[in-house]
């Protein structure tokens, strides 16, 4: 299957629910690619080959909460690095660096482990969609600027 065709399949494997979660969202459900292995496959190999082409060297996958963490460790593996966790606060165990940030409809904080990447490793960040997670990635960007890593917002569907 070539880019074009794994394209349109993920296009045409997506639904869309307005007014999810609340009035005036559209909520794009990705869980019909979760299903269908030819589906999650073409999306990992598309974002695979767009890691490659536009980071020559990346040191650690990052997901973002919750929906990075179904593409990142594929993606991890396909790389032979390591894949850690960006969470909402209060999920993730020992001593944690959090900060807050806003959604299309309210706020919320998301926390790092504080070992979870040493300083100077570059890391790609991965979610699901650019639009619900964190506008622009600014706020993880404190995250990583606090640790002395480059990072950047590697993947979005």
């Amino acid at each position: 299957m070539n880019e074009g065709d794994k394209r349109a399949l993920l296009r045409s494997s997506v639904r869309e629910f307005l007014d999810f979660p609340s009035p005036g969202i559209c909520f794009r459900d990705i869980t019909p690619i979760l299903k269908d292995p030819t589906a999650f496959s073409a999306a990992i190999d598309l974002f695979e080959s767009y890691l490659r082409d536009h980071f020559p060297k990346i040191d650690l996958i990052a997901g973002l909460d919750s929906r990075g963490f179904l593409f990142g460790p594929a993606l991890a593996q396909r790389f032979g690095i390591g894949f850690v966790l960006i969470r909402k606060k209060g999920k993730l165990p020992g001593p944690t660096e959090c900060v807050s940030y806003s959604l299309e409809y309210g706020k919320a904080e998301i926390e790092i482990q504080v070992d979870a990447v040493d300083p100077g490793q570059k890391v790609v960040i991965i979610d699901d969609l650019l639009a619900t997670g964190v506008k622009n990635y600014t706020d993880v960007n404190i995250l990583f600027i606090s640790k002395g890593t480059k990072w950047d917002n590697g993947c979005s569907m």
